[in-house]
């Protein structure tokens, strides 16, 4: 083979493996291709650094396996959890971490094997409770999902839930988001009112026709009302003022101290002593 088939073949080659990779890019990483997804099904909660408030609310999913645990925000790592032939087990390996780090710094504790056996203080969460989920990140061994609890008795409590790849595979992202729909679900919109309005609203049609009435007098209608004022929110005003103007909110969180915060879909309202303090 002379020199300039040699170069020739060379080039063939060099332009052979950029479509290849080309292709494999447009093509998707399985793995990123299960986060992206899952991150498109579950819209993220953002949390304060310290993981004791949440700073953007996300969606609320409910739990459909007993036994997550989740360790308190006063804990350096959160309790990791393993989801596995249809169970969650407790990995100890961040638990042996955040002990270490308590040993290391002299808190409290006279040997890191103290350390391991006082651990974080945990909760144990059952099918039918709710959370928050607050990152999906990729592992080389799994996809794992980091979740947030509300307060309970002022505190709340973080974790994780390890999603596996089984024997090394990466799942097709419908198995991926099967398996991780048998842990946990977006929580459903309410529909129970619109379903009684419209049952109202069609009794009437189903209902035999009366007999003819006497034609009645016309009477004019009432002039429309003149337009309210929208509502108004203000720093010190209580919390039956802000429900009056805005209705329930979608949800509260009651925080150490005299404060409380009101959730609406489009505003956070906290409250301090039960009056207006700050509104997001």
């Amino acid at each position: 083979m002379t020199q300039m088939q040699r170069l020739g073949a060379l080039g063939f080659a060099m332009v052979s493996a950029i479509l290849i990779c080309g292709a494999q890019a447009q093509v998707g990483d399985p793995a990123t291709l299960d986060q992206e997804k899952l991150v498109s099904e579950i819209k993220l909660t953002k949390t304060a650094a310290d993981h004791t408030d949440i700073v953007t609310a996300g969606d609320v999913v409910v739990l459909h396996k007993d036994g997550l645990i989740m360790c308190s925000s006063a804990s350096s790592f959160p309790a990791m959890n393993i989801y596995s032939g249809g169970v969650l087990v407790l990995n100890q390996q961040n638990r042996i971490k955040d002990s270490a780090s308590k040993w290391l710094h002299g808190l409290g504790q006279t040997s890191l094997t103290d350390a391991a056996k006082n651990g974080c203080t945990q909760r144990k969460f059952v099918a039918g409770e709710k959370f928050w989920v607050t990152g999906v990140s990729i592992q080389k061994d799994g996809i794992l999902v980091d979740v947030f609890s509300d307060p309970y008795n002022d505190t709340r409590y973080y974790g994780d839930i390890k999603f596996p790849f089984q024997k090394g595979s990466v799942p097709p992202v419908d198995a991926f988001l099967k398996t991780v729909d048998e842990v946990m679900t977006v929580q459903p919109a309410d529909d129970k009112d619109k379903g009684a309005q419209n049952n109202q609203a069609a009794a009437p049609a189903a209902a035999a026709p009366a007999a003819p009435a006497a034609p009645l007098a016309v009477i004019a209608p009432p002039p429309p009302p003149a337009d309210a004022p929208p509502p108004t929110i203000a720093i010190g005003q209580t919390k039956d003022q802000v429900t009056t103007g805005f209705g329930q909110p979608v949800r509260t969180a009651k925080l150490a101290g005299t404060k409380e915060i009101y959730f609406y879909k489009d505003m956070k309202v906290t409250f301090t002593n039960g009056k207006v303090t700050n509104v997001e």
